[in-house]
Order: structure tokens, then sequence, then C-alpha cells
């Protein structure tokens, strides 16, 4: 169980590296190319990384030479069913599934305790970050000390996690946590903590130098791919057991090529590149297969834009979008404060490893695609999904277009008033803008395009809408140093966007209540209003559950559709309003030049501001550290009515060697849902109804509705958790014939209840439950709790057309079987209702990765029906994972041997 290995070295490949004055040992991809694995040289780049890892690790068990030269074999047919055992370097977490990451590893001291084992057997061994971003809500904006009463209400809501999370600081080895009011994880992982190259100590005397990599609890972990430090998303659970020692089992992937030329136009944006990009990859298909960017074209992208297109991998559903080393990677490295010794490590072992990117060399890819980015438009996404592209010049006919859909009634408009003046709120009225997210806080010419269109508004007399939410929630302090050194943040508060706080915010669901009279009219027209957001998802519910449509922008169109007010206006032909001089004032007459930008950038983006804000990025303020370090114990003290921190039940009974699996016998289905359900639907990380079970469950417990927090805040409760599951209010079971919210029907007896009712009432009296989905189930985030929310309420299967990367691989992490219907069957073609009997026999023989199982359904009329499915455990790794209940169990079980 152990990280600590000797390689085999094979392929005579161990060699040493000297920069400067010091030496380092690191496996040698150009000699093993010599000596045993010919051609390794054209392969892609990010599958250097990936071999440079097994070479590094082979040990004849858990990584063999045949993984290794599953890589020659793949450069053959540009695919691979070969399995491979990867370990990355580091884990990155941040606080909303970082917390369940702590919980669980606190449940499994205790565990390990009952097991008769060594608690102190559960520690990571390999280093762990934890960035708290994911809490501050914007409760308050608009204001001068807006930053200031966020962060005192965030500190109020958060104590009990936070001092649990200085408890897991001050109990586990290699994990250190970042204070709340610092950065997002992502932007602090490219800014800080990222390296490109990484450095242990070896086996000798020497250090070991080898490629950076992470995976992290947070999809948008693949940003730090544009820093070529191979990362992505993976489940909590999965993370886990990373952190335990174990690899992650994967299938060597397809690499999508694609290939990048020409440059952007002026005024055109990194977001208007990335909303492109992942319209192109979305169509295309790339899920579970890594994208690397090629070609020309990244001459003249900044690293900073490459970041934002590796960012939003998720949305376009690749496990990674890669961009290799070359100058622009050494040329960051510096700006941003790394130390000179590690720069110059960076620069000579890519070019050693043949990592660096050298003009006109194309590796061999699965497939390739082709962007001329001087074709490029401006562009927004929406209003439901990150994929849906629409023009700037076409974004009002979009929204007129979509509204039918959306909008139940007639379109209805209300008069409000705001500070003594009366408006009138219709379909359409942008009542959110926010530039938030680590998208596009972490690319400072699009923070600084914002701040001169707000200057630039401003002296035309310009203002925001009086009924428009503003927020500014930057993804790192560096970014509140170089806006303010630019004389820009004056120009943004007066426009609205003062200071909120520093974390994901609106972009997570952490908008705040809307002002009461906006929300009134919202409700009481049943209008369909709008948020233009500087962020990567706008999934039905997650920006805020009053607000329909949803857009992604740049920075500086935030700040525009803020003062527009609407999304029925063409901001390429009609006026933004009067200025002061009414005169009309149209979108080009405030948007900034690329050459005002780079200028300003170049200013005031220098590596004294990145080295001094981060110079002490562990210690916190004053608030941070007045809470005390909690006491230094083996294992914690469980709070027993703690509605944020509790002990789950996965590890409840557990032996030495797991209950045989056994197969699932009249199932009932408790869900049937279509095409993209995302981790948001399944498990919502934003507000907590009242008259839901969740709710029902603190009212119990004496937290007031005001101190309800969010679902991604008391995500260390699995109570709250469990009730959370299928309870997004945009989610629609179809048993309920399209009716939205987390309902469906106990078919024995026909009653109407919540999902979590009927679970436990099937529960009670012993059935088993499946559920039905279309395509693309489990789309969007890594969010865990979707997986153990699922299993904790019984279900024993989900049966699906097809599913996200994260989502399949955490339920297999918690003993739940994805199953994938073939040839083009689905529950729909099927006829099911939801009233049917669903056998999964074959299950007790032994399982095998990728078999083929059968679906046994009982119609409600008693007609049988047989229907082949794939079992989706993938690897035989995972498939010990399954046999044990779990990943965690299976790692729990090895190290309670082991000791």
């Amino acid at each position: 169980m152990s990280l600590t290995t000797t390689s085999l070295d094979s392929f005579k490949c161990k060699k040493t590296l000297t920069v400067g004055p010091k030496t380092y040992e690191y496996f040698s991809l150009p000699d093993a190319e010599k000596n045993g694995l010919p051609g390794i040289s054209k392969l892609p780049f990010s599958l250097k990384v990936l071999l440079e890892n097994l070479l590094r690790h082979e040990d004849g068990r858990s990584v063999t030479k045949a993984q290794i030269l599953g890589m020659v074999a793949w450069l053959k047919t540009k695919t691979s069913q070969q399995e491979i055992a990867y370990r990355p370097a580091r884990v990155l977490l941040q606080d909303f599934t970082g917390v369940p990451c702590v919980v669980d590893l606190a449940a499994m001291r205790d565990a390990m305790k009952e097991m008769g084992g060594d608690p102190s057997k559960i520690n990571p061994l390999v280093p762990v970050d934890l960035v708290i971003d994911h809490s501050v809500q914007v409760d308050h904006f608009g204001t001068p000390d807006a930053f200031k009463k966020n962060v005192e209400i965030e500190y109020e809501r958060n104590k009990e996690r936070y001092e649990f999370l200085r408890w897991g600081g001050s109990a586990f080895n290699n994990f250190q946590v970042v204070p709340p009011g610092t950065g997002i994880c992502h932007q602090v992982n490219l800014e800080y903590l990222a390296q490109t190259v990484w450095t242990k100590p070896g086996a000798g005397p020497l250090e070991q130098a080898f490629p950076d990599t992470c995976v992290g609890t947070d999809s948008h972990t693949t940003m730090v791919n544009g820093l070529a430090v191979l990362g992505w998303g993976v489940g909590g659970i999965e993370a886990e057991a990373a952190m335990l020692g174990q690899p992650v089992a994967m299938v060597i992937p397809e690499v999508i090529g694609f290939r990048l030329k020409g440059r952007l136009k002026e005024g055109i944006t990194a977001t208007d590149l990335v909303l492109t990009c992942t319209q192109i990859l979305r169509k295309h298909g790339v899920v579970e297969k890594f994208v690397e960017y090629f070609g020309d074209g990244l001459d003249h992208l900044s690293l900073e834009d490459r970041a934002t297109i590796a960012n939003m991998a998720p949305e376009y559903g690749a496990t990674c979008g890669f961009f290799p080393v070359d100058a622009d990677t050494i040329k960051y490295l510096k700006a941003t404060g790394r130390k000179a010794d590690r720069v110059a490590l960076v620069e000579a072992y890519a070019k050693a490893q043949g990592m660096w990117r050298e003009a006109g060399h194309e590796p061999v890819y699965t497939d390739i695609l082709e962007l001329d980015i001087s074709t490029v438009e401006p562009s927004l996404a929406g209003p439901k999904r990150p994929q849906d592209r629409v023009l700037l010049k076409d974004a009002k006919a979009g929204f007129a277009k979509e509204l039918p859909g959306i909008a139940k009634g007639a379109t209805l408009a209300k008069q409000v008033k705001v500070d003594g003046q009366d408006y009138t709120l219709g379909h359409g009225n942008v009542v959110i803008a926010a530039i938030t997210s680590c998208t596009n806080t972490s690319n400072p010419s699009v923070l600084v395009a914002a701040g001169l269109v707000a200057r630039n508004a401003r002296a035309k007399g310009l203002k925001t809408k009086p009924w428009v939410k503003t927020s500014f929630a930057p993804g790192s302090q560096v970014v509140t140093d170089y806006i303010a050194k630019a004389n820009l943040q004056g120009d943004l508060d007066a426009m609205g966007y003062y200071l909120t706080g520093y974390g994901c915010t609106v972009c997570i669901g952490n908008t705040g209540p809307l002002p009461e009279h906006v929300s009134k009219a919202i409700y009481d027209g049943d209008l369909v209003a709008a948020a233009v957001l500087s962020g990567n998802r706008n999934f039905e519910g997650r920006v805020h559950a009053e607000v329909k449509a949803n857009y992604l922008a740049s920075p500086p169109l935030v700040v525009a559709y803020g003062i527009a007010g609407t999304m029925n206006l063409d901001l390429t032909t009609e006026p933004l309003g009067k200025g002061s001089d009414g005169q009309d004032v149209y979108l080009r007459d405030i948007w900034p030049s690329t050459a005002e930008i780079a200028e300003i950038v170049r200013a005031t983006v220098t590596p004294d501001t990145f080295a001094h804000r981060y110079s002490d990025v562990f210690k916190g303020d004053e608030k941070w550290q007045g809470m005390g370090k909690a006491r230094a114990s083996l294992t914690y003290s469980w709070n027993s009515v703690s509605t944020y921190v509790s002990n789950p039940p996965y590890f409840e009974g557990i032996t030495m060697e797991p209950k045989p699996v056994s197969d699932v016998i009249n199932a009932r289905v408790l869900g049937m849902f279509g095409d993209s359900i995302t981790t948001d639907h399944i498990s919502p990380a934003g507000s907590i109804k009242k008259d839901g079970p969740a709710g029902t469950y603190l009212i119990e417990r004496q937290v007031r509705p005001n101190d309800f927090n969010s679902y991604g805040a008391r995500r260390g409760n699995h109570e709250v958790m469990m009730r959370g599951t299928f309870a997004n209010i945009r989610i629609k079971n179809l048993m309920m014939a399209g009716k939205e919210g987390g309902n469906t029907f106990h078919v024995p007896t026909g009653r109407e209840q919540s999902i979590y009712d009927a679970a436990m009432t099937y529960k009670a009296e012993g059935i088993p439950l499946v559920i039905f989905a279309g395509k693309e189930y489990g789309t969007g985030s890594s969010r865990d709790w979707a997986a153990k929310g699922t299993a904790l309420l019984g279900v024993k299967a989900v049966i699906c057309q097809s599913f996200e990367r994260i989502h399949r691989s955490n339920l297999v992490g918690m003993g739940v079987l994805p199953l994938q219907f073939q040839d083009g069957k689905s529950w729909r073609t099927l006829g099911l209702t939801g009233a049917e009997l669903v056998d999964i026999p074959g299950l007790e023989g032994g399982l095998k990765p990728r078999q083929l199982l059968t679906l046994r359904i009982t119609y409600a009329d008693g007609r049988g029906e047989d229907v082949p499915v794939t079992l989706r455990i993938d690897t035989l790794d995972e498939i010990e994972y399954f046999r044990n209940g779990g990943i965690l169990h299976y790692v729990l079980r090895g190290l309670a041997k082991a000791a």
C-alpha cells in the first residue's frame, strides 16, 4: 500500500540531470526510446507525462512492463484498452468537496481502530492542499463594506467546518489548509502551488525530478494543464484513495489534437475563444479523452489564456485540455515569482525529455480538429448549458427563441420600486451580473478589460441598472493588487462591482438572495429573469433558484450587460443607454483596445505582487488565526448534535473480508430521468428549501432557515446530504410526467413522496432500488456526494445510455453498479413507466470489466423482457473496489491487513 517503490528500470532510462549547481535523478524518455520503446518521441506530450509516471513507478506488480509497452502499441492504433496505474504527485481539494474527504479520513481512523489496526496508517502519503474557496456567499453587494460583511457571515456560518479543517491540518501529515479569503483553489494552484516539474527525495542521495501532476476534488482542476501540469478532477473518494497510496486506475486514453492557428482579432477575449472551443469539442465528442492543443496559434496566446481554455475541459467533456511546456510557460513561472532554480529546472527537464514544444512538431493524435482563432467572434453561452454558444450579435434573438421553452405563461411585466423610483421588470431582465469564477478571474487581460469598460462607461455617464445584483469575486488577492495599481477599482466600484469575496461565489451558486422587491417581482410575474456571469457553469438551478436564464460571458461583457439590464438588447447595434451629454452610447464606444489592455497588464502584473501575496499563504487573516488550532488528536471527537460534521455510516460493521456480491432482485425504480442530468441535479450545492426533507431535518434540530447555509457547506453531514440527493428544484423525474422537483411515486401504494422519503420507505421494506436515465448522466462537477447520496438512498444500479467520466467512477467507488444500454436502446424505447420490477442477475459468479450483463424487466402487466447492458466497471482495480463495497473499504481493508 506504500508509494515507496523501487523501479525495475526495465528500459534502462534512469539517469542524472545537472541544472546549475544541483544534480537530479530522472527517468529519461529518450533513453527509454533507445532501449525498447521505439517511437515514443512521437507520443502526445500528455501521454509522455503518463509514460514517465509508469517508468518511474514500474514495480512488476502495480505497474508492469506490459502497461509501459501499451504506450508503444498506442502509437499504432491511436487508441488502447490497456489499463494503467497512474500515481499523481499531489492532490488538490476545495472545502465543499474537501470537508467530506477529511470526514471520511477521520471515519476511516475510527474504523481502523475498531478493526484492531493502527489509526495513524490513515494518513496522506502524497502532498495534499485544501483551499477554502467555496463557502463565501454574496449576501452583501454594491457597497464599500460588502467584503467585510460577507467575511463575517462566512465565519459565523462555517465555524464548525473551519474548526474541523483546523483539526485536520494538525492531525494529518502532508496536509495543508489555505485559509478563507485567499483565493480560488485553481488560481492558487496556477499562481503558486504548481511547479510544472516536481521534486522529491530519491532512493539515493539525489533528489528525483519528474513532471508535476495532480488530481483534485473539483472538476476544474484541469485549469493547471495550461501550465503543462497534467491534472483533472476526480471524486472525493478516488482522491482519498490517491492520498492513501492507491493508483488512479485508467485506460490509456485517446488524445484529440486541437490545432490552433492565427491570432485573436481586436476586441476578442479568451472567454470568446474558450466558449468557441467548448462548442466545437462537445459537438465532436471528447468524453473520457485527453485534448491536447498545438499549432502556431499557441504563440499568440498568453499562459493565462491557455489556462482559461484548460479550465473548461469539463464543459467540453474531456478529461483534460493540455498545453505543453514552452517559452510562455517559463515566462509565467518567472512572472509569478517561482524560484529561479525551479524555473531553470523546468526548462532543462522539458528539453531533456522531449516535452518542450518546438515549432513545427506535431505528435501523433487519435484525431485532429482545427480552429483558426482569427475567426472567433464575441460570444456568450446559455441559457442552460456552457456548450450552447450564441454570438453576441444573436443573443437578443437567441433569448427570444429560448423564451417559450422556459416561460410558463405569457410575457408579463411587474413594476418595482428601487431607490424611490419605479421600474418595470419583464422576461429577460438581467438581475445578476457577476465577475466571478476561476475561468476568468485568473486572467489579467479580461479583468483589466472589465475595469476599462467600467471606466469608460463611467466617463460617459452610464450606470448599472438598479435591479441588477452586481458582484466582484477575484480568484486571488493578486487580482486586487493589480486592479488597484491600475486605478480601476474605483471605476468598478462606481458601476457596483465592489469586492464581495475571494472565492467561487455566483459560479458555484453562492449568489445570496436577490433584493426582496426584485425577488417578489419575479415570483409574482413568473418572470424568466437572467443572469450574466463570467463563470463556467450555467446549469439549471445552479446560479440562483429564481433565475431561469443564465449566460456565461467575459468580464467586460458582464459589466456591459449590467448597464443594459436586459437580454432584450442587441449590444452590437443598439445603444446601452444615454450618456450624461444626452447622446446614445454604444458598446463599441466603451470597449478598450487590445493594446491598451496589454500595456496595463505589463505595468501592473509583476513578480513582486505574487511574492508578497503568497509569502504567508497558509497563515490566514485574524479571524482564521483567532479560531485557535483544534487540539491535536489521532481520532476526531465527533459532536453528536452537529448538523455540519458527522460520522458517516459507510464503515459500520466492516470486517476484514467483504461480503459476497449478490444479484439484484425485485428492485423498484426510484427515478427516471432524461439526458444531460448533471451532478447539480443529483446533489445540488446551493440553497436548502425549508419545506424539503433537508430543510425539515434542520428545522427539527432548531436550525433557523436563515442559518441553513447551503448543501455545499453541509457536505460533512450525511443526514443533510442524503435528504438533498435528487432534490434540485429543476430536476424532472419523468415518472412524474415532467413535474419539477425531487419527488417520485412509492409504486406499491401509488403515494407521491419526496425521493428521500420514498427511498427510506423502500429501505424499511427491504426493497432495492435502481435509477434510469438518458445520455451524459452525471455531467458537470466532480461531486462525490452525487454518488454517495445515491448509495445511501439504497440505489444498487444506475442504468443509462451514457455516463460522464467522473460520476461513473464515483458510482463504482461507492459500490453502485453503472450499467449502460446497448444498440441505441433506452428506457424510453423499452416503454418503461417506473412501475416495473428490475432484476440484475449474474453478479454472484464474479465480474469482469465491461462485461455484458442482462437486465431482466417485469412490466406491470406481468410481461418479462431481457435487455443486454454493458457493465461500466472499466478496470480490474475497479472490480476490486466494487467487490469490497467501495474504494475506501478496499483501501481500509488493505491497510488493516498490512498493519
